[in-house]
């Protein structure tokens, strides 16, 4: 199968916008909670009815109005994933304006090409520190005319500011965009050059949630639906999920940081989450050193193996057999029940994108009670064009086109979109647009297949395919996501490319570091002493065993390096999304690359 496309369930009307999805939702249930916000410290979380957000809506878009933002200005936020970003794009909408997403995390530089691309007119940044970073670059930016920041109270200026602007006009704007009407820029974070804006319409939006709504029902629709909000708020992830609460009646909640996550999944207790995998590799980890600490690594294992196995068999003609039925519900006592527990205790569903999970995962979630449905999208596609469905799920892939959706594989195994959720192209970059469609279909860039029931495995980027001197093809994805999967491991970027064979950068994950160090009974030591430690060598050698059984001979890890430092975000090797900068990493770590291919070549 090389082309599938699956029915709308949903159709639109031309004049609809994203303010009637609001609207909608505040008529069904307005006195029902739409938003629940925490209280400061560890107080509880606090709702907010349909009708009472509505209100604040109204109230801030008054004040953009009266602050002169204009029907399509533009309308910066740069900030941490907070209740006040939610309100400012459904505030923006609402004044008949476009909201463009800054990452918090973005340098100067970046802030300058946005506003300048963008031409932002008005910006409201979370701290301080944010104000300094535009501050560096505003001379540069004459457009902009005023930027506010949050922690100073620029919500509560913009609503006390408004209070003249008449309601009437905030109907009229409410009406004035349509499906084909751009709702936001979102700037592609990007491996490479300069960020491209991707100019996502209220169809876009509006269409895609709709349809996700009806396809997700059982997941995002069921009485008491709730989700918590964690991943940047800049991402085209989290904003799909932001609106996708409106349509489907749930509850919302934010947190902005990352480190109280677990407490927050706690107090909150979401029904489902929408995440990216290095989470869930995160989360498992983390379990998997606790029960070291406590003396109870073997139990905690046996429990793993016996989810992946449960969760296996059930895709069997015959099931879980009794003996692994009774193992799986000691485990479920032992180990299982704790770990639902932090997560909440009420979470059943995740929806997991951005990069691949990978079947391990897939099967331990699924058998701990846990259901993750993988999917796959870009910025470009509104976050998901493909999504594993509830009673239609295969571990391992990204599931079938969600309704509306088409999908199709080019010769060279190239996955190809169509449908509403298409971007309307790049902002200011015709030459990207028109290099980015073929034949009306979206290039994505990745490599995939279909198979029989239409289900969509990615295989890796066309862009990233290593080609070794003795011309063999290599995605490195498929190493890299199995590698990385170990406890101890940060990050892996597989090189190779015109080499006589393939190669692979490590990092050391330090917050795992302690807990994996104190379970094996060695002292406390640095990344840099680990690196060199011969434990650490031999449990990393064991990995790299691992993930090349998934490979040919050819394809395999021959040689790896342990670097001294990881890859991160504020280093500039990662992207918001945790997106490895590929380029940016060989270049800068050409010494140590060329060292694995040093010596003679490896057999």
């Amino acid at each position: 199968m090389d082309e599938i496309h699956t029915p709308a369930l949903v159709e639109a009307r031309p004049d609809e916008n994203l303010n009637d999805l609001l609207a909608a939702r505040v008529a069904a249930t307005p006195d029902r909670p739409l938003i629940e916000i925490k209280s400061p410290g560890d107080g509880p979380w606090i709702p907010l009815t349909a009708r009472a957000f509505d209100a604040e809506v109204v109230a801030l878009a008054k004040g953009l109005v009266a602050r002169g933002v204009q029907p399509g200005d533009r309308v910066g936020i740069m900030s941490r994933t907070r209740y006040e970003w939610t309100l400012l794009d459904w505030a923006t909408w609402a004044a008949g304006a476009v909201p463009v997403p800054v990452y918090e995390t973005s340098s100067a530089e970046q802030v300058l090409w946005i506003l300048t691309d963008a031409d932002v007119s008005l910006l409201v940044v979370e701290s301080a520190d944010h104000a300094a970073t535009v501050a560096e670059v505003r001379a540069d930016a004459p457009n902009l005319r005023e930027v506010l920041v949050l922690d100073d109270g620029a919500v509560e200026t913009l609503v006390a500011g408004g209070t003249g602007t008449d309601d009437a006009e905030i109907v009229r704007r409410r009406a004035l965009a349509d499906l084909d009407d751009v709702a936001t820029i979102i700037y592609t974070s990007g491996t490479t050059g300069r960020p491209k804006g991707a100019r996502l319409t209220h169809g876009n939006f509006s269409v895609l949630t709709r349809n996700a709504v009806e396809g997700l029902d059982e997941v995002v629709s069921t009485p008491g639906a709730r989700t918590l909000l964690f991943m940047p708020l800049a991402h085209v992830f989290a904003r799909f999920v932001e609106v996708l609460c409106i349509p489907a009646g749930a509850v919302l909640g934010h947190t902005p940081d990352t480190k109280n996550l677990l407490a927050d999944l706690a107090s909150f207790q979401p029904t489902f989450i929408l995440s990216v995998p290095r989470v869930f590799e995160k989360v498992y980890n983390s379990s998997e050193q606790k029960a070291a600490a406590g003396g109870k690594l073997k139990v905690f294992r046996w429990a793993a193996a016996t989810s992946i196995a449960y969760s296996r068999a059930t895709e069997t003609a015959g099931g879980p057999g009794l003996g692994l039925t009774l193992q799986h519900k000691v485990a479920d006592v032992l180990v299982y029940k704790k770990l639902r527990h932090a997560l909440g205790g009420r979470c059943e569903w995740a929806i997991s994108g951005g990069a691949p999970l990978g079947e391990r995962l897939g099967h331990f979630y699924r058998g701990i009670g846990f259901r993750v449905l993988e999917g796959y999208g870009l910025t470009e596609t509104t976050a998901p064009a493909t999504v594993n469905m509830p009673g239609r799920t295969k571990i391992g892939t990204v599931g079938p086109p969600l309704p509306g959706c088409g999908i199709r594989i080019q010769e060279d195994g190239e996955i190809e979109v169509k449908g509403p959720h298409v971007f309307a192209g790049y902002h200011n970059n015709d030459a990207a647009t028109a290099e980015a469609f073929h034949d009306g279909w979206f290039r994505t860039g990745d490599l995939g297949s279909l198979d029989d029931d239409g289900f969509l495995r990615i295989t890796g980027r066309k862009k990233e395919i290593i080609v070794t001197a003795g011309g063999k093809n290599v995605a490195p994805a498929v190493l890299e996501d199995r590698l990385r999967s170990h406890a101890l491991v940060s990050q892996v970027v597989v090189v190779g490319d015109a080499r006589p064979f393939i190669g692979a950068l490590v990092t050391l994950d330090a917050e795992a570091l302690p807990g994996w160090l104190s379970a094996h009974g060695h002292k406390e030591m640095t990344v840099a002493e680990a690196a060199q430690d011969p434990d650490v060598l031999a449990s990393i050698e064991k990995a790299v065993e691992r993930a090349n059984r998934a490979v040919s001979r050819a394809e395999s890890i021959r040689k790896y390096r342990i670097l001294d430092t990881d890859l991160t975000i504020a280093n500039g090797y990662l992207t918001p999304k945790l997106s490895v900068r590929r380029a940016q990493v060989i270049k800068d770590f050409a010494a140590e690359i060329d060292a694995l291919y040093d010596s003679a070549p490896a057999e």
